[in-house]
């Protein structure tokens, strides 16, 4: 996505919707114990400068604490997953399922492979780390 471009999302049922005019970075998968149980698996995320993405409905988002220093963004009504923020970070984690068009998007690699659950496999070539990227893949914003 080019950085004129607007990108839009939002949750299930439109309590929530919200857009970026900024650029996406392509999808991390993780699969870190909490976005398991968040997201049901694993969690494929974008993220963006924060102060590029407006909400244009927020009557059903809501926080969740998940540590002193990151919350997730859902929507309270339908519980769809949307944001991830991490403290003191210029950025905001985009659950890419909440993107109303992701198709520019590609996959980079994937973090936290040693949280990942049993029953399947990762079958690509893609970087894999056993805990956080630190910033190692592109885009990454960190």
């Amino acid at each position: 996505m080019s950085p004129q471009e607007i990108a839009t999302g939002g949750c299930h049922c439109g309590a929530v919707r919200y857009q970026v005019t900024g650029p996406l970075r392509d999808i991390v998968h993780c699969y870190c114990s909490e976005c398991q149980r968040l997201n049901g698996n694993f969690g494929s995320h974008s993220k963006a400068r924060s102060d590029q993405i407006e909400l244009m409905e927020d009557r059903g988002l809501t926080w969740y604490a998940i540590s002193e220093n990151a919350r997730r963004g859902f929507c309270k009504l339908c519980g769809s997953s949307l944001f991830w923020e991490a403290g003191g970070q210029p950025w905001s984690g985009i659950i890419v399922g909440s993107l109303d068009d992701s198709s520019e998007l590609k996959s980079l690699g994937h973090i936290f492979v040693d949280e990942k659950a049993g029953y399947y496999e990762i079958t690509d070539n893609l970087p894999q780390f056993k805990q956080s990227s630190a910033g190692k893949l592109p885009g990454d914003f960190i």
